[in-house]
């Protein structure tokens, strides 16, 4: 029997990556759910060769526009995730949310219920969210496996051996700017930091990458999922990403797991986590393990990383702050409003003004007071970038 999957976000990169595998086993999947902000044009075409009933699409203007334009009688077309419980009346086997940004936490909230498997590809869900998304996971029995390489990777190397960890190593490639100057990096344009040296990913990411700043966030994620404090977590620079994870247990073991730079790899093993099946991959590369070049991240390098220094081990509303000032300046940067290492310069001193002091310790009431925190803090920081800048 075909497994019923949603894909929340199919137009994004993990979305159109979810599809590409679906797509060489069609015979194991059956598309329930497609979703899109505002990309139409693609949902109709996914909708079309993978033969989707239902499609979201949450933006209001695009959603009308949809209306007009669609010709198949057999798709139904939303502007809500409260039709959720219209469209999936009974639970489904798998959910791959891969919304991009803030948006995509309370979709992920809301599509928990419906579904017996939900793998999640949103860093902001989690950072932001964990407490509530982890709550419902609970409740419904849920199954959770997170998407992002390194989460993937330490999910299958700790499983149920949380208990025993010492220590767990992320790695990070260094992105594009990996040993060049300051005065160098201080002068690249935005197409420069797109770049990326081994991953194809979306600008937002890829520029978190060239700052460090995506490091960070995976660092507060694994903290949440894995439920260890944050000195339990050490971040190396390993230039050709073959390297996912690194775990030391304590008793003397140390496991670490690698694949190519290909997330084909990680959504394949959500979607088959429960039975069997084979993708095609390289075979091992005996010159990267041969020459892994593990190093110490430079803060004077990376200055981001002086961010987790400032972290609790518990949930407060600060981590949405972090991520709604990063968001802002990045879209500044590729705006050309700002220079590279402005992003950095600018996050460590905006995340010390008095009006953010009070959230430090706060921890989130519900998923509405987290999105107000967020309009609040990136309207506090185009004012005060604009300020600065005047």
């Amino acid at each position: 029997m075909k497994k019923k999957i949603a894909i929340l976000g199919s137009t994004g990169s993990i979305g159109k990556t979810t599809l590409e595998i679906v797509k060489k086993n069609k015979n194991d999947f059956k598309i329930t759910l497609l979703t899109t902000n505002k990309n139409i044009k693609e949902i109709l075409k996914q909708s079309k060769e993978f033969d989707v009933k239902n499609i979201i699409v949450s933006n209001f203007f695009y959603f009308q526009k949809i209306k007009k334009i669609n010709k198949n009688k057999n798709l139904k077309i939303y502007n809500s995730f409260d039709s959720l419980r219209k469209i999936l009346k009974n639970k489904i086997d798998y959910t791959m949310c891969a919304i991009s940004g803030i948006e995509g936490l309370k979709p992920t909230f809301d599509i928990i219920k419906f579904t017996k498997n939900i793998g999640i590809a949103n860093k902001e869900s989690i950072i932001c969210g964990w407490s509530f998304i982890n709550k419902e996971i609970k409740k419904n029995k849920t199954n959770f496996i997170p998407i992002d390489s390194e989460h993937f990777s330490i999910w299958s190397l700790v499983k149920n051996d949380i208990h025993k960890i010492n220590q767990i190593i992320l790695t990070a490639s260094g992105g594009p700017f990996l040993n060049k100057s300051k005065k160098f990096i201080n002068k690249v344009k935005p197409i420069d930091a797109l770049k990326h040296p081994n991953w194809s990913m979306g600008k937002k990411i890829s520029v978190d990458s060239a700052t460090m700043m995506n490091k960070v966030f995976e660092v507060i994620e694994a903290k949440k999922i894995f439920n260890l404090n944050q000195n339990k977590f050490k971040i190396l620079i390993h230039p050709k990403s073959y390297i996912h994870a690194i775990v030391k247990y304590e008793n003397g073991l140390i496991k670490m797991l690698a694949h190519d730079t290909n997330m084909n790899i990680p959504i394949f093993n959500f979607l088959y986590h429960d039975r069997s099946n084979k993708i095609k991959s390289n075979p091992i590369n005996l010159s990267l393990l041969n020459n892994l070049s593990l190093f110490k991240p430079s803060v004077k390098m990376f200055p981001s990383l002086k961010v987790l220094n400032k972290l609790l081990n518990h949930e407060t509303l600060y981590e949405t702050i972090l991520i709604s000032i990063n968001d802002e300046l990045v879209k500044l940067f590729l705006n050309n409003k700002i220079n590279f290492n402005d992003i950095s310069l600018y996050l460590l001193k905006i995340i010390k003004i008095k009006e953010f002091k009070k959230y430090i310790y706060k921890r989130p009431i519900n998923i509405k007071e987290i999105l107000k925190t967020m309009s609040f803090s990136k309207k506090l920081t185009n004012k005060y970038v604009r300020i600065k800048n005047a």
